[in-house]
Parts: C-alpha cells; structure tokens; sequence
C-alpha cells in the first residue's frame, strides 16, 4: 500500500509540472499524449525498479538468514568439510580405499590425498523454496503497487486529446480519493485512529503540491 502512495506521488509531481505549464499559458492546452507518455514511462519505471531492488534486497537477506541458520545448527559448509578431508591420515585413506598399507607408493599417497568426492548439488529444502517464493512475490507486489498507483492518476488523459485545467483537476481529486481510502485501509489494518492516517497521508499530498507549484512558479 505505501508503494502505491508513492507512485501516486512522483505522478502527482509530473502533473504539477504540466499543470504550472498551463497555468503560465491558459490559452494553449495540454496534449495529453505527452501526459500519458511521461506518466507511463515513470511507472514503469517504477516497477522494474520496485521489482529489481526488491528482489535483490530479499535475495541476500535470505542468503544471510540461511547463513546464519546453518551456523546456528552445526552445519559445516563445504570448505570446512574439505579441510577435514585433508586432515585425514594415511591409514584411514587406504582402508577407505581397500588397498593394503604397504602397497601404497609415494606417489599414489600423493593422489589420493587430492582425490575429492564430486560435489553434489544440494536440494533446496522446503523452507528455502518457501522463501524463494516469498521473495518472488514480495518483489512483484513492490514493483506492480507504484505502477497502478502512477497510472490510475493519469487515466483521465486517456479520454481526451486535448487536457484543460478540468483534466487536472479531476486527476487531483482522485489522488485525493486514493489517498483517503489508503488512510482508511491503513488505519484499519493497524488498528489506529483512522483520521490521524488521512491527515497524515494528505498533509504529504498538500505539502507536495505546495512545494512543486512554488519552486516551479519561481
């Protein structure tokens, strides 16, 4: 859900900088297919880069978790196994080998300390395919929230070639509505005062919209 705040957000700044245009040059409207362009590729953006980030991010703290687990249990990785190969004797080597003690030259001594099992691959337990496919998940509802969130502001573009001050403001209102519904959702789902969530959403609306349209009129 914070995700899809943010998309809505970065949108909401691209149309601001299209509305300060407008507002500069009230005769000349907007095209629309340059609102639609610059909004979609920003959200698309945002979603290989949700997807990506996120997926590297799950990716390693897993492998860190794993890590630690292992540690955690007593299990030897595989260099230590090695180093416990080498560490073997020459008796224990040859009776492995079924080859009497004395039979056993220099050189062959010599082969059989480099002799190693083939590694084999290990299976992935159910609880790292498990997180594997929490990770997948996690990174796909990262990168698709900003996207739906980007292009449910610019919808109202579609529906015209030509945007007026009318378009944008009815693609403010439904940020706005987004907004409360986010707030409300939150609220819910945390079990907090519903009206501090929307206040606090839309106070992050306002202050955009304030800070763009003066910075960009200045």
């Amino acid at each position: 859900m914070n995700n899809f705040y943010d998309g809505m957000l970065t949108i909401l700044g691209i149309l601001l900088g299209f509305f300060v245009i407008l507002l500069s040059k009230p005769n000349q409207p907007i095209q629309s297919n340059y609102v639609i362009l610059t909004g979609l590729g920003t959200s698309i953006s945002m979603l290989i880069s949700g997807i990506s980030g996120s997926y590297l991010s799950e990716k390693a703290e897993q492998k860190k978790g794993q890590k630690e687990l292992k540690q955690a249990m007593g299990i030897k990785l595989e260099k230590e196994e090695e180093k416990v190969i080498d560490t073997l004797d020459e008796k224990e080597i040859q009776k492995a080998m079924v080859v009497p003690p004395k039979t056993l030259s220099n050189k062959t001594h010599k082969k059989a300390l480099i002799r190693r099992k083939p590694r084999e691959k290990k299976a992935k337990s159910l609880h790292e395919k498990a997180e594997t496919f929490t990770g997948i998940v996690v990174s796909l509802v990262n990168g698709i929230s900003p996207f739906l969130g980007g292009v449910v502001a610019i919808i109202p573009f579609f529906f015209i070639a030509e945007a007026g001050f009318m378009i944008f403001i009815i693609s403010f209102i439904i940020i706005f509505i987004c907004i409360i519904f986010l707030g409300t959702f939150l609220g819910i789902i945390s079990k907090e005062s519903i009206p501090k969530n929307i206040i606090q959403m839309l106070l992050a609306f306002g202050l955009t919209i304030i800070l763009t349209v003066l910075f960009l009129r200045g």
